[in-house]
């Protein structure tokens, strides 16, 4: 008999903030699954912006159809597109209903009841979101902005799989613009959100809470076990994630002072200061 689906969870934050490691930790509860990042609401809304204004609903089908595509060959389940997708799907509605139809059955399929999709970027998707998927709820993580903008800064300039390298205004505009749509969110009862410091320092103390927002027990597999479940939601060619299976402990401090010299700690710390410090009196 399959399980019901009780709640699913998209896990959100800026990129480089913990969430890879979050995610395992709540992958190893017996309740939920979770899997390697989709970036599906990413490649959902049409590119030509008439189409968006129109507000009628199309689906960017080709990118769409991509990107399940792609997620499905990640996780060695490609027929499943053809048993949940209609050829002639065109709407938004119509993908949206598969993908989490899709991300229901895998579930269903490991015998759980909850499961958590985490894709960073799906933070400027959350209307979407909450408009096509049911029985959803949002966990936002936010990390310290200088070392959060330390650690993006630096995985860009390493890795060309994140599209180039950015320079440090740019990581700290997109730090500000996450921690305030974060920010805006935090109020509405099925979001809620999670300091990186926090996490490393309490593990056990923020995943009670989080389990009580989930309204599922605590278990301890969540913290003996979540290193053998970042195996699952890390894809290979991931090699910036690969520390998640490590010790739990807080990463914050050494590559803010490796990677800028004064002038520019300065000046990361003036433009994410007052946002630190709003914050910190919601969390």
């Amino acid at each position: 008999m399959e399980q019901l689906i009780k709640k699913r969870i998209f896990l959100v934050g800026c990129p480089r903030s913990g969430t890879t490691l979050l995610q395992s930790l709540l992958a190893a509860h017996p309740q939920i699954a979770s899997f390697p990042e989709s970036h599906f609401f990413q490649s959902l809304s049409p590119a030509q912006p008439w189409i968006r204004a129109l507000g009628i609903g199309l689906a960017s089908r080709r990118r769409a159809r991509y990107r399940l595509k792609e997620f499905l060959g990640n996780i060695g389940q490609q027929k499943m597109i053809d048993q949940c997708l209609p050829q002639w799907a065109i709407f938004m509605s119509q993908y949206t209903s598969a993908f989490t139809k899709i991300l229901d059955r895998l579930t269903q399929a490991e015998g759980k009841t909850l499961w958590v999709e985490k894709t960073p970027g799906h933070l400027h998707h959350i209307e979407e979101i909450q408009k096509f998927v049911k029985e959803v709820k949002f966990i936002h993580i936010i990390r310290q902005g200088a070392d959060n903008v330390a650690s993006l800064y630096e995985v860009t300039q390493k890795h060309s799989q994140w599209g180039g390298s950015r320079n440090i205004d740019q990581c700290i505009e997109r730090w500000i613009e996450d921690a305030q749509i974060t920010q805006g969110y935090l109020p509405y009862p099925n979001h809620t959100g999670v300091r990186y410091e926090k996490l490393v320092e309490r593990p056990k103390s923020v995943l009670i809470d989080l389990c009580e927002f989930l309204d599922i027990s605590f278990d301890e597999n969540m913290l003996t076990q979540y290193g053998k479940m970042a195996k699952g939601v890390v894809r290979a060619d991931e090699s910036w994630k690969a520390s998640v299976s490590d010790p739990i402990h807080n990463a914050n401090g050494k590559k803010f002072y490796q990677l800028f010299n004064d002038d520019q700690r300065q000046h990361i710390l003036e433009r994410v200061s007052p946002v630190d410090e709003t914050l910190s009196q919601l969390l």
